[in-house]
């Protein structure tokens, strides 16, 4: 899969897990942060996301640390995926 495809299909993934629905994936930047001042999401989002990873690309984070590095805006949750998915 291409990196622009999975940009894509990971915004929307968000859009719909997170019930994110008044935004489209055009709406949200590869580098804009996620939490905080960018898209503003809390940390109850980023248990959901770690769920999403698990699920759909078969990613475990279990330290919070690494959780904080990869979490930071789409860019770096495709990085990281590409070089840890195992489905």
């Amino acid at each position: 899969m291409e990196i622009q495809e999975l940009k894509q299909q990971l915004k929307n993934q968000i859009i719909e897990f997170l019930n994110l629905t008044p935004l489209t994936p055009a709406e949200i930047k590869d580098d804009e942060p996620l939490f905080g001042e960018g898209l503003g999401l809390d940390s109850i989002d980023s248990l959901e996301l770690i769920v999403l990873l698990k699920r759909e690309y078969g990613i475990t984070i279990q330290d919070p640390k690494e959780g904080r590095k990869v979490l930071v805006d789409i860019n770096t949750i495709v990085d990281y995926i590409l070089q840890n998915r195992t489905k």
